[in-house]
């Protein structure tokens, strides 16, 4: 059976939750429409994921190309995060009506 190294899964949610920090400050921002946040939260994380790569040693991927997919997807995975959140935090608010 294989050993799971945490090295090798913490690059994720390292991108996942900086990528979210990052939304939430384009949220406040008043001259980036919500329709970007995506945008810039993909973008980040591809940067993020670029960096990681050369940050972190076990890092799960292995060329740029695919540093920069993680990323991608991970940036993308916390604009998920927030309406999964989003849509929890509504029902709970109908709840109490």
């Amino acid at each position: 059976m294989e050993q799971i190294n945490i090295l090798d899964i913490v690059g994720y949610p390292a991108i996942v939750v900086c990528c979210f920090l990052i939304g939430m400050i384009a949220k406040n921002i008043k001259q980036i429409g919500d329709e970007w946040i995506p945008c810039i939260c993909g973008f980040c994380g591809g940067a993020l994921g670029a960096l990681a790569m050369h940050i972190i040693p076990d890092f799960p991927a292995n060329n740029i190309i695919a540093a920069i997919a993680v990323g991608i997807v991970s940036g993308l995975g916390a604009t998920g995060v927030h309406q999964v959140y989003k849509q929890f935090s509504k029902k709970e608010d109908g709840d109490k009506e």
